[in-house]
């Protein structure tokens, strides 16, 4: 088993489309490439960021081996796979081809509402099924459950293939309630740029990031001056970012970056539905934000 595989700049990676509304492989290997060679120490695949409930089958498939292609084992792949019915969960585990995928993605289950000994026993069920480390996801502003401390870390003890979570909670506490009381094998990964930062200085291993997506080399520096104990400088390129994270998500993700992506040139700005582009105001900020940090 793998250990700490996922530390560092992890990148939600988007999924672009045509003008037409087709995936877009072309700027996909364009934005892979791009992250490699701009400091992505790993890649997180078909998940919220990519716009993945609005993919079909083949397309999650072609994406998956356009990704692999273009990596060529440089960095880790964590790919998501989960969803609100545990046997169904299971089921996708065992008849996926996970070659060439370093690490599963599991989001807490959504909808349901279960209790905190439904997500144990959830996590638990798919932790003996799988074949590749977990990566856990809580995020209860999507989910409608926020699993708490104390049932992140009675996983983390007893099941050894799940090597991490990604926290998106929202809550410091929470999160240094988890680093104090975990594994070593066990990682915190931040689920929230904005927190990356104090995240980082509290002991957790890097991030899922979808502001990685357009400004890989600056957000990936901060990480290393923090693991570096550079705190300061690292303050410094955080605070550059402090109005792009609002920006970036008060639109709905991936909305924001993927009008970023667009005004570097990366990508088009286009979504499926029921997401829309951001509006033309807060595209407006934060092309004028990413011109000033470029001066």
């Amino acid at each position: 088993m793998k250990y700490h595989q996922f530390k560092g700049l992890g990148i939600a990676v988007v999924t672009p489309f045509t003008q037409s509304g087709a995936v877009d492989y072309h700027a996909l290997e364009r934005l892979v490439k791009y992250q490699l060679e701009s400091g992505a120490d790993f890649l997180c695949i078909l998940a919220t960021t990519g716009e993945t409930p609005c993919l079909s089958c083949d397309e999650k498939d072609a994406i998956t081996s356009l990704v692999k292609d273009v990596n060529q084992g440089r960095v880790p792949i964590l790919k998501y796979c989960g969803g609100n019915n545990t046997a169904a969960v299971i089921a996708e585990m065992q008849s996926t081809d996970w070659s060439g995928i370093d690490g599963i993605l599991s989001i807490c289950p959504y909808y349901n509402k279960p209790s905190q000994e439904g997500l144990y026993q959830h996590f638990k069920a798919i932790s003996q099924a799988s074949p590749l480390p977990i990566v856990m996801y809580n995020v209860p502003g999507r989910t409608g459950v926020n699993m708490s401390a104390e049932t992140t870390l009675r996983l983390a003890w007893e099941c050894e293939n799940i090597v991490g979570i990604k926290e998106a909670s929202g809550s410091l506490e929470h999160v240094d309630e988890m680093i104090k009381g975990k594994p070593e094998r066990f990682d915190v990964i931040s689920g929230d740029d904005a927190l990356t930062f104090s995240m980082i200085a509290s002991g957790a291993a890097g991030v899922i990031s979808v502001i990685g997506n357009a400004l890989p080399k600056e957000f990936s520096r901060m990480i290393r001056l923090e693991f570096q104990g550079e705190y300061e400088p690292a303050r410094k390129i955080h605070h550059m970012f402090t109005e792009l994270y609002s920006l970036l998500f008060v639109d709905g993700n991936p909305a924001g970056v993927k009008a970023l992506l667009s005004d570097m040139g990366l990508i088009e700005n286009v979504l499926r539905l029921p997401l829309v582009p951001t509006t033309i105001k807060t595209k407006e900020k934060m092309a004028a934000i990413l011109k000033e940090m470029r001066i």
